[in-house]
């Protein structure tokens, strides 16, 4: 008969998860920050191209210092963290240059943005599916990595849109992602509860 048994969670995944899980307010503050940022593009009136740049640069640079944060407060293997790092240093990148140059290179800017949101996203379902065994609700974060790519799909194929068609994108994105974030936050903060409480009937 065939093996029907199902298939072992990798071995990094583990490590990551009890990672996140002890830091889920990390990740409940990037939500709150990417929601922050949404509603307040959105809210702006007149709002030019370069402003929302270096508005999005210091959005990037935040979410950056919090993913690197979180890496380096948890505890595991590098193999568990290389993610976290990896989208932190991207997000530094993208602030510093959004600080140093946002009018000379807005529109090359607007396509690193994008290329940021494609890496992150597809970051976030290499993750989910690593951690598919260990929690419930990992559609949440496969939900925040298809949205990054679309987005960054979408800024791809349109980097020369008018300025309020780019506000409107950005700001929609960063308001669904926070919004996933936090749900997602959540769900790592029940399952380290969860974990605690079977820990401590066990001894």
């Amino acid at each position: 008969m065939p093996d029907t048994a199902p298939a072992p969670t990798p071995p990094f995944a583990r490590p990551t998860l009890h990672m996140l899980a002890g830091r889920w307010w990390l990740v409940l503050l990037r939500g709150i920050v990417a929601i922050l940022f949404g509603v307040v593009a959105f809210a702006w009136p007149g709002l030019t191209l370069v402003t929302l740049v270096v508005f999005y640069g210091a959005f990037a640079f935040a979410d950056g210092v919090l993913a690197i944060g979180g890496a380096i407060a948890g505890k595991g293997p590098t193999s568990a963290r290389w993610w976290l790092v990896l989208s932190g240093v991207l997000g530094l990148a993208v602030g510093a240059i959004a600080f140093v140059a946002p009018g000379a290179v807005a529109v090359a800017l607007l396509i690193f943005i994008a290329a940021w949101s494609i890496a992150l996203g597809v970051m976030q379902i290499v993750a989910a599916i690593q951690l598919r065994k260990e929690i419930e609700h990992e559609w949440l974060l496969i939900l925040a990595g298809v949205v990054s790519v679309l987005f960054g799909g979408l800024l791809l194929s349109q980097p020369l849109a008018g300025a309020l068609a780019v506000v409107w994108m950005i700001a929609a994105y960063a308001i669904i992602e926070g919004i996933v974030y936090i749900a997602w936050a959540f769900r790592l903060k029940a399952w380290r509860d969860k974990k605690a409480a079977g820990a401590a009937v066990a001894a």
